[in-house]
């Protein structure tokens, strides 16, 4: 008398092995338990391969094999997830102990290291644009440093607050522009930038006498010659 599996296992007849020309059976891998370092990390890494804009609580769930639902308990919402995001990208940054003899070049360092980090994850340097006043434990940690490296300067809290904001401010607008040309084929930035030649070239020269003159100056090449001379006008301004 044959007898099916299930009928084998409930009156506990013992079962041989299958046939060795079957596929054994496959058990389905063991989900990852759901936290919300799992839920930013996967949202990272749906935005290194699919962009910011595809970045949601819906896409995230389905990467991680599960429904939208079960990531609220974790994260509220979108923009929190995104900044989260952030926040992930900039624990990446090392954080220096402000050095008086030399706290300009810690801070160069520190905020070209940031302008780097952004740009590894491109579009997150637009998330740090839009967040207005950013308090996730990372981005705190990086304003305490940046105080404490122009404090180390001998800067009043007042100067060194405003300066910080100043330079913060340069920084992320150097890295969201940056990330806007990331976006686009180098190719057609090299179109883009011969149209633009020519055009400069053709504006009438009485009254356009330095315009035409500049175009070249602002190329991808120029990018961190420019960045450094915004830096180095900002902290040459500072004064203890």
């Amino acid at each position: 008398m044959f007898l099916t599996n299930g009928v084998r296992v409930k009156y506990g007849v013992r079962m041989t092995q299958d046939p060795p020309w079957r596929t054994p059976p496959v058990k389905p891998a063991a989900k990852p338990r759901l936290s919300q370092e799992l839920i930013v990390r996967t949202g990272l890494d749906v935005l290194l391969r699919e962009g910011l804009d595809a970045v949601s609580m819906r896409r995230v769930a389905q990467a991680l094999g599960t429904g939208p639902a079960s990531l609220y308990a974790h994260v509220a919402t979108k923009d929190e997830l995104v900044e989260l995001m952030l926040d992930q990208v900039l624990e990446e940054v090392p954080l220096p102990a402000p050095d008086p003899e030399r706290w300009r070049d810690q801070v160069r360092e520190l905020l070209r290291a940031q302008v780097g980090a952004m740009r590894s994850y491109p579009g997150i340097a637009k998330v740090a644009w839009q967040v207005m006043i950013p308090v996730g434990p990372n981005a705190l940690r990086h304003a305490e440093a940046l105080l404490s490296l122009l404090r180390a300067g001998g800067l009043p809290l007042t100067r060194a607050a405003y300066a910080a904001d100043a330079l913060a401010l340069y920084t992320k607008a150097f890295a969201y522009e940056g990330s806007m040309w990331g976006a686009v084929d180098q190719t057609e930035i090299a179109a883009r930038g011969r149209r633009m030649g020519e055009y400069l070239a053709s504006l009438p020269p009485d009254a356009f006498v330095h315009v035409p003159a500049t175009g070249h100056l602002f190329t991808a090449e120029t990018a961190a010659e420019r960045f450094e001379f915004g830096l180095d006008m900002l902290l040459g301004g500072l004064r203890a």
